[in-house]
């Protein structure tokens, strides 16, 4: 006769699959086509490479300096146990380096943007492209590529009006894009008439009547108007500043009243084109949605294609929007967009550092965030969940299954059982109770609906109906 005790099954620790992996991206293909050659008389990504170790050298020094000075248990760490750039520790560095404090402040801040060095709290570490920086040509260019994402941070930001410098950091790919296409200098008067247009339309966008009903304003569900900003704000000094910001860090020239891209600026801007037509060709069209509307479409894609969409809306987007969208649409009640969301700011890398560090006491994005802080602090993926606790793993078992079962299959929800860090089902079962995920229920009764084991789907069905009815 077959027991109907439910049996202590043990759980094989396996790694957890990536979500972007799962139910129907198992059978897609994209075709591939060639590799796109960039535009005649572009350097060699040798020569890309060696302009981009000259343009970042004095970063890449002090990145050195800090690795050496500034390391867990080092004398020559500062005297307050702080191993960020204060007064003292800027001091210290021009002595050694033969800089004045303001050059290694400048190079400190440009090795940040590159990457090359990275600050977590009150401790600094060399990034890993610091690493490879000698013998790893992509790495470099990757550095300087961050960098080059993150011009409107190495100039400092005109006094404007917020809203109208948020306006022109968001028009000016399509200056640089013009730049690029134009293969020479342009007149900076020529440059600041584009610049107004995309002003003009990016105004106009905004400013258009949504489709439908929309809630009364003062009522629930209502969304307070954004401040416009000044229309009469003269855009000639703002234009001036982007600029200078990004011939600061090497992405074009400026004199005569022209602008000219540098080698490695056009470089740049093409292969950020290149990725906006690979989105714009890809099956979804992810490049003119909405965060949660590229997530939506990428979850039908290998993980490998899905992050060359990620790369590819990002390219289309402000940094620190991009960054805002994707939390935000982390923040819904769809659980697979979660992890998406997080896989994409896995490719924006360092520029999403303090806005992840932000949702940290977020209990629903917790464990997400010390993942990704995690693996951006070293970790080795396949290690990162030593940072959570027992009840933060829990939590993301819950809602990882939440995910499987709203848009897998059953054979894949089975699988996920065997991901769970407990070493028995009644463990599990005891511990998944205790966290208190809202999907709880809902993922327990699809687990026992899939499980091919009477006994332990027979089990998985008491423990959701003792949480559905509040029992212990």
């Amino acid at each position: 006769m077959t027991s109907r005790i439910p049996r202590d099954s043990r759980l094989r620790l396996v790694r957890s699959r990536p979500l972007a992996a799962a139910p129907q991206a198992m059978n897609q293909r994209r075709s591939r086509r060639p590799a796109p050659r960039p535009p005649e008389g572009t350097p060699a990504r040798s020569e890309l490479a060696r302009m981009a170790r000259s343009g970042l050298a004095g970063a890449a020094r002090v990145a050195r300096w800090a690795d050496s000075a500034l390391g867990p248990g080092r004398g020559s760490a500062t005297a307050d146990g702080k191993a960020t750039l204060s007064d003292a520790t800027a001091d210290h560095a021009a002595r050694e380096l033969g800089l004045t404090a303001a050059e290694v402040r400048a190079d400190w801040d440009t090795a940040r943007l590159a990457g090359l060095i990275e600050v977590h709290g009150d401790t600094a570490r060399p990034g890993w492209r610091l690493r490879a920086w000698n013998r790893d040509d992509s790495a470099v260019l990757r550095g300087w590529v961050a960098l080059f994402d993150a011009w409107s941070l190495a100039h400092p930001e005109p006094a404007e009006e917020p809203a109208v410098v948020a306006e022109v950091v968001s028009a000016m790919p399509q200056v640089l894009s013009f730049l690029q296409l134009s293969a020479g200098p342009v007149l900076v008067a020529q440059l600041l008439d584009l610049l107004e247009q995309r002003v003009t339309e990016l105004r106009t966008e905004r400013c258009e009547v949504p489709y439908g009903p929309q809630p009364a304003p003062g009522t629930a569900g209502a969304v307070p108007p954004a401040p416009e900003p000044a229309d009469d704000t003269p855009l000639a000094p703002l234009l001036d500043w982007a600029l200078h910001a990004l011939a600061s860090v090497g992405a074009l020239t400026c004199g005569d009243g022209h602008a000219t891209l540098t080698p490695l600026g056009s470089w740049a801007v093409w292969v950020k084109l290149e990725q906006i037509c690979v989105a714009a060709q890809s099956p979804a069209g992810n490049i003119e949605q909405s965060a949660e509307g590229m997530l939506r479409g990428c979850g039908r894609l290998r993980p490998n294609a899905a992050r060359d969409e990620y790369r590819a809306w990002l390219a289309a987007r402000p940094v620190g929007s991009a960054v805002a969208e994707l939390l935000g649409a982390a923040r819904g009640e769809d659980a697979l967009l979660r992890g998406l969301a997080f896989d994409a700011l896995r490719v924006v890398g360092a520029p999403a550092e303090p806005d992840v560090r932000g949702v940290v006491d977020e209990p629903t994005l917790r464990p997400y965030a010390l993942l990704w802080l995690a693996e951006h602090d070293g970790a080795d993926p396949e290690d990162a969940h030593e940072v959570l606790t027992r009840p933060e793993a829990t939590w993301l078992w819950v809602d990882t299954a939440a995910a499987v079962a709203d848009h897998g299959e059953a054979p894949l929800l089975v699988r996920h059982l065997e991901s769970a860090v407990q070493a028995t089902v009644p463990a599990l079962l005891d511990e998944v109770r205790a966290v208190g995920h809202p999907r709880t229920v809902q993922v327990l009764v699809a687990l026992a609906a899939a499980h091919p084991d009477p006994a332990l789907a027979k089990a998985v069905r008491r423990a959701a109906f003792q949480v559905h009815t509040g029992g212990g």
